[in-house]
């Protein structure tokens, strides 16, 4: 999994069948000091995420394990929104 934050969304017109529907966003890495980092994503929404929300990613097969996805040509998807990042009792994230 990766901890990212929603910076956009991609529209396709001219897609595979099996992704019509579904909300394609641009996901930009987290540091664990809570600083984005210059690595992008294209992940599937699979929870209702919206942008500048932190979100939990999930990439390759297991991408493709929850009900939105499941079935689907992805590599990627956002399968949680963070709500409070803590690291050695010191939070560096809350919603």
């Amino acid at each position: 999994m990766t901890l990212g934050k929603v910076v956009g969304t991609l529209v396709a017109t001219r897609k595979d069948e099996k992704l019509i529907g579904s909300k394609l966003l641009i996901v930009q890495a987290v540091d664990l000091d809570g600083n984005l980092i210059r690595q992008y994503t294209v992940a599937m929404d699979a929870v209702g995420a919206g942008i500048g929300e932190m979100v939990l990613t999930a990439a390759g097969s297991s991408a493709r394990y929850t009900k939105a996805t499941q079935g689907k040509p992805v590599d990627s998807a956002v399968m949680a929104i963070v709500d409070t990042v803590e690291i050695q009792g010191k939070i560096i994230y809350k919603k």
